[in-house]
């Protein structure tokens, strides 16, 4: 079986308190990168620094490179053009990964009769790691478990996804006029080229989801503002749309009118919307104190409601963004 040469390539900013953890676990890999490659994006804390230590100490093949005011996607771009392999491993900043990640990964590669010919992506996981009840609830009611995923349809975070290099230069990249959802465009265009997508449940990165509800906020409403910026998933913003501005005020119309029919409604629509978080909540109670738990069976409905609204405010910012910039934006479905 032909061992694939791999680059392993990550952005970072400001993760002075994460990216010792990422650099262990990369260090930990049962196959090791045959090179590392890191773009710090103007870090003001001592972030460079410890790149610098890690690179200097040789305990990982690591190249540091320095890009101030890059966002995601430029950093991205930039350590691929300067990565020597023909496979491209790319995790982010702020995870751990587990010691089997990038030999998961490379699997579906190695198993072709030259990595440089496989037509492949292979897509890995991610699973939570959490600290509290608020964490808990938040990757339960946000984040996918194994037997939620269709394989055949599972597009995935560049936290754990390998592809060829030729393959990121066919499609032109990562779209760097994109701050959020910038993975998913690759994807997507990586997937229209005729790419298959092979996934890998045991390349698994772990990261820590955010730790307040005005973080989670923010990340859902810049989530939704690159929907509306890259023009993505109309249908499920309607949907939303539909559900809060239509649905609910005909809902609590009924119940002021006291009319029992308002009991089916809101039990199918409690169904749909926690029906999926809860059973996925019920495994991670266990490891919670008897309070968190509490606390954690509260905080789903509440984290469900705030990131759709963050989503229902976040998508108008963005069409009207796309809308200023049309005449820069490239079509990327082309």
């Amino acid at each position: 079986m032909p061992r694939a040469q791999v680059s392993v390539i990550v952005t970072v900013r400001n993760e002075s308190e994460s990216v010792a953890k990422l650099l262990e676990s990369l260090r930990s890999q049962t196959r090791q990168p045959d090179e590392v490659v890191i773009v710090d994006g103007g870090s003001t804390d001592d972030t460079l620094a410890q790149l610098r230590a890690w690179e200097h100490s040789q305990r990982l093949p690591l190249r540091v490179l320095v890009e101030p005011g890059s966002n995601i996607s430029r950093g991205r771009n930039v350590a691929i053009a300067s990565a020597r392999g023909p496979v491209i491993a790319s995790t982010d900043a702020g995870v751990r990964l587990a010691p089997t990640w990038l030999a998961s990964l490379l699997r579906p590669f190695e198993e072709n009769r030259a990595a440089s010919a496989a037509p492949v992506v292979a897509c890995g996981f991610f699973r939570p790691e959490t600290t509290n009840a608020f964490e808990t609830a938040l990757g339960a009611t946000t984040l996918p478990e194994l037997a939620d995923v269709a394989p055949e349809r599972f597009l995935p975070s560049s936290r754990s996804v390998a592809f060829l290099k030729t393959a990121w230069q066919e499609v032109g990249g990562y779209p760097e006029w994109l701050d959020y959802c910038e993975d998913l465009i690759l994807d997507l265009r990586l997937r229209s080229r005729g790419y298959g997508f092979v996934f890998v449940p045991g390349a698994i990165a772990y990261f820590r989801p955010r730790s307040s509800l005005h973080a989670f906020y923010r990340q859902y409403y810049h989530y939704g503002r690159g929907d509306g910026k890259a023009d993505l998933w109309r249908g499920r913003h309607i949907i939303r749309y539909l559900t809060y501005l239509v649905a609910l005020p005909i809902l609590l119309w009924l119940i002021a009118t006291k009319s029992l029919i308002w009991v089916i409604p809101l039990i199918l629509g409690a169904a749909v919307m926690f029906a999926t978080p809860y059973r996925r909540l019920l495994p991670a109670l266990e490891s919670l104190s008897a309070l968190d738990r509490l606390q954690a069976i509260l905080l789903v409905p509440v984290i469900r409601v705030v990131g759709d609204v963050a989503k229902m405010l976040g998508y108008p910012a963005g069409v009207y963004w796309r809308w200023r910039h049309r005449q820069h934006i490239p079509n990327w479905r082309d």
